[in-house]
């Protein structure tokens, strides 16, 4: 009787010892509950279900039809579109992500000499960060490269007659590289806090040595710099990549001129809110993720050549 009691016992141990576990964590769950009800309502829900629609054939007015892989096919295959808004993407992103970072480090570097009010100049340079995605942004933008802009009222003034910008297929998605550039506010405080990191020992011993500026900036700052830069890469990347608001606003939505800024991220929307083509429009946002994890992973497996941590 006295062996059945302490099996018993032994056998309830792993029950208590859960419900006493989930007495001594509900507070904890409790306070977690909006964000836990918020990414799978919101986020991971939504996103199973697209990955489901990408595979059927889906209008938004009827019920979804399964496919298969035929939205995936027409995208490779049969999607002219498809392939101009890769390129357009591609070449978006290969410019205005080391544009923005270089200027940034050069901004910051300055601003790391100690100037005076260093607070001030550090909110206004970081204010187009704030600003540079909103649709009065894009809006000003498309009004100071129009043909009777302000850029080319400048430039009249040093008689050159300049181009509609905006609407010249030639220079239309230099504008919005230029737009991206002036948005190096964010990139530009985490790297001014990656440069107060230094050890300002190592420049002194550098200039006993004779080594010069040019040469401390690439023997000293950038190699103990590479883990910022590498995070700033990263995450200017994907932001490059899903970039859209000025794209529809420059182009009207069009993508134009000659789908010069035919964005991907456009494109889709296009194909979802204008054609109604959801399965196809669910479709170009998995690729989109699958890229976006692609360049992400071969950014993490390029770090050990040469980004240098402090081991």
């Amino acid at each position: 009787m006295e062996t059945a009691t302490t099996g018993w016992e032994e056998g309830q141990r792993p029950a208590s010892r859960f419900s006493e576990g989930l007495r001594r964590n509900l507070p904890g769950y409790l306070f977690l509950s909006p964000w836990l009800i918020g990414f799978f309502c919101l986020t991971l829900g939504p996103a199973l279900g697209s990955l489901y629609l990408s595979f059927t054939d889906y209008d938004l007015l009827s019920a979804p039809r399964f496919t298969g892989v035929a939205n995936y096919v027409r995208m490779a295959t049969a999607d002219p579109n498809f392939g101009a808004a890769m390129r357009v993407t591609f070449l978006y992103v290969a410019l205005s992500v080391p544009l923005k970072l270089a200027f940034a480090l050069g901004v910051a570097m300055m601003l790391n000499r100690g100037l005076k009010g260093l607070p001030v100049y550090r909110a206004i340079f970081y204010l187009p960060s704030l600003l540079g995605a909103s649709v009065a942004i894009a809006v000003l933008w498309r009004q100071l490269f129009a043909a009777d802009g302000l850029v080319n009222d400048l430039l009249w003034t040093f008689g050159i007659e300049g181009p509609s910008w905006i609407s010249n297929p030639n220079y239309s998605l230099y504008t919005l590289v230029i737009l991206s550039v002036w948005q190096f506010g964010s990139p530009m405080i985490i790297f001014l806090a990656g440069l107060r990191q230094i050890p300002h020992d190592m420049y002194e011993a550098a200039s006993i040595d004779g080594a010069s500026k040019r040469r401390q900036f690439f023997r000293i700052t950038l190699p103990l710099l590479t883990p910022v830069i590498f995070f700033n890469l990263v995450i200017q990347t994907i932001d490059a990549f899903k970039a859209f608001t000025p794209a529809f606003i420059v182009s009207g939505g069009s993508g134009g001129p000659v789908n010069s800024t035919l964005f991907y991220t456009l494109y889709l929307y296009q194909e979802a809110f204008g054609y109604f083509r959801m399965g196809y429009a669910s479709a170009l946002a998995w690729v989109l993720v699958a890229i976006i994890a692609a360049f992400t992973a071969l950014s993490f497996l390029s770090t050990k050549y040469w980004v240098h941590y402090d081991d």
